[in-house]
């Protein structure tokens, strides 16, 4: 006789303090090396165990001495192995799944039928429906002779499919089965609540029946929920194997094919690099719509945005630090702000005359806030387990900052990623579309940054500009000063930070206007803009570095407004990984067919 016991059972009754009891069932389990999994409700117990002798007639006694449960039945199997990894004690609402109220086995269950009096009845050729209660997949392994399949994936559809029986079958003798029965005691009495005439249940199901009658009748094996899979007409474990992705039941031939990673996928599953990408894609370009869908940024909320003092500040008077912050309010609406309440400093508000040192974080509290609308049809263009990269739509700022917080790049992507907070390795202005590296760990983060600060890696962009350049091909090399100015802007600086931008005319319009490739060979903030505004060919819908050499106010535009006509096309960076070559280019905006 093989050294484990196995053993299924379940009883229906009224169960109390379940805490207490999910404690005591869990140490008794581990005490005596047990494993599976026990589930306890409110209406009963349900137990897949196995183990040695010992410890299963240890448990049994125990749960026997439960009130309610003095008749609990156990359907015995043996292993030569512990089909289960490990131990757990649930507490559930429902011994099975089935979410139809009313159905409540301890108090009324459909007329019950051994499994040797179902036996004689095939034997003599009664007329019986025999209706598989099981999931689609079990009836792969095996089932009755004749039997119908109710065709369902998941017990929770059983309602629904029994809608779909034919009418004729309320006037036929039926008897439901499943594995042990436990099923049953459910969908039994619902068929009989809806107009089935006479209905049964097999007593202990297909495992009983295997016990008592052997194999006559039925064609196959029975599937288990562990390790064995399913086991044959004797109860012993069987040569069938099962896919744990899909739950398919699979041949010999395909558990021998190249696709047949045990865990991992089968034949009917498996999906290729470029399949599995797109199937997750499709799935993240979900959770965008629902994350967005109204903007979480749309409803009134207490937006808490913090203001840490750098060291240039140290000492500094309150509204002088506010004002070297260059926040988007006025010193009178900072005086206002203090005067309500709403700036804090270790939970008290703080007073105008109050000196700050560096490494204090204040919190301004913006009651009631509702930010203003942004694009928000961010597309997910590559993911992997290091890396996102997404195609930004404008407006929208990249990370949380003025008026914009949860209405923010970063924001809605962390909210889809969560628990994981992506990284974007560079930015892009708030009116700027296209191509955002994000890495999904600190290590990948601090590798992939280290090739934009490195100048590694290869950008391209797209640009609309007003004006027709004298040449197809030029560059700029303007420094740009390193610190922007009073109203947040960057200008050319002879003595500021050298910069470097190529630039290729794609095609003329007759508007005037002109569509350009553009390689940014360094990374200076507003590079592109600043150095095409120098050349007097300032980009289409830039409210900031307009024509003529004039400057406009820094703001993000809204929906309403002519987008600006820039737009980060392609990326190449070396993958933190493999250490290959990853290159990504974005769809191309509706501007550039002008």
């Amino acid at each position: 006789m093989s050294a484990i016991i196995n053993i299924a059972a379940y009883q229906f009754a009224d169960l109390r303090n379940l805490p207490d009891l999910r404690i005591e069932l869990r140490d008794l389990c581990n005490a005596h090396s047990l494993r599976g999994t026990i589930l306890l409700t409110p209406e009963g117990i349900n137990m897949f165990m196995a183990g040695r002798q010992e410890g299963i007639d240890a448990l049994l006694a125990r749960v026997r001495d439960i009130p309610g449960l003095a008749e609990l039945e156990a359907k015995v199997s043996y292993s030569e192995e512990q089909p289960f990894n490990r131990m757990l004690v649930k507490i559930k609402r429902e011994i099975i799944a089935f979410g139809v109220e009313g159905i409540e086995p301890a108090k009324y269950t459909s007329p019950r039928i051994t499994a040797m009096e179902l036996k004689q009845w095939l034997d003599e050729g009664r007329p019986v429906t025999l209706l598989d209660t099981r999931n689609n997949f079990e009836l792969e392994v095996g089932t009755f002779d004749n039997a119908v399949a109710i065709d369902v994936d998941d017990f929770r559809d059983f309602p629904r499919a029994v809608d779909r029986l034919p009418t004729e079958m309320k006037l036929q003798t039926i008897v439901t089965f499943c594995t042990g029965g436990i099923r049953c005691e459910k969908a039994a009495p619902y068929m009989e609540r809806h107009g089935f005439n006479e209905v049964y249940q097999l007593d202990g199901g297909i495992l009983k029946y295997f016990e008592e009658c052997g194999s006559e009748h039925y064609k196959g094996d029975c599937f288990v929920f562990d390790k064995r899979v399913a086991v044959d007409a004797d109860l012993k474990e069987s040569e069938i194997q099962q896919c744990y992705v899909c739950h398919a039941i699979l041949s010999p031939e395909e558990l021998a094919s190249e696709k047949y990673e045990e865990g991992v996928s089968c034949p009917r599953c498996f999906r290729s690099p470029e399949q599995s990408m797109e199937a997750n894609l499709i799935r993240r370009h979900e959770q965008l719509r629902h994350a967005t869908m109204p903007l979480p940024g749309s409803l009134p909320y207490d937006n808490i945005r913090p203001i840490s003092v750098p060291l240039r500040c140290d000492r500094m008077e309150l509204l002088n630090f506010l004002d070297e912050m260059k926040t988007n309010l006025s010193r009178r609406e900072w005086q206002e702000v203090c005067d309500k309440g709403n700036l804090v400093f270790n939970s008290e508000p703080v007073r105008p005359g109050m000196i700050v040192r560096s490494g204090q974080q204040f919190q301004h509290k913006v009651p009631a806030t509702i930010e203003p609308d942004v694009n928000a049809n961010i597309e997910i263009l590559y993911e992997d387990e290091a890396l996102v990269v997404v195609n930004k739509p404008a407006p929208l700022p990249m990370h949380p900052c003025g008026r914009f917080n949860r209405n923010s790049l970063v924001s809605i992507l962390n909210q889809v990623y969560a628990p994981l907070r992506l990284r974007p390795a560079h930015r892009l202005d708030a009116d700027t579309s296209g191509i955002v590296v994000l890495s999904k760990t600190r290590k990948i983060a601090r590798h992939v940054q280290n090739q934009f600060e490195t100048g590694t890696v290869r950008k391209k962009y797209i640009a609309r500009v007003q004006g027709r350049p004298a040449q197809s091909q030029f560059e700029c090399q303007i420094a740009i000063g390193a610190r922007p100015g009073k109203d947040g802007t960057r200008l050319p600086d002879a003595e500021g930070l050298p910069a470097r931008t190529l630039f290729r005319v794609i095609r003329t319009s007759d508007d005037g206007t002109t569509l350009l490739d553009v390689e940014p060979l360094s990374g200076r903030t507003n590079q592109i803009r600043i150095h095409l505004w120098s050349l007097g060919l300032p980009i289409v819908g830039d409210a900031i570095y307009l024509p003529a050499q004039q400057l406009g106010m820094p703001t993000t535009s809204s929906l309403d407004d002519e987008p600006l006509c820039l737009q980060a096309a392609a990326i190449e960076i070396v993958h933190p990984d493999t250490g290959m070559p990853l290159c990504i280019e974005s769809p191309e905006p509706a501007w550039v067919g002008r």
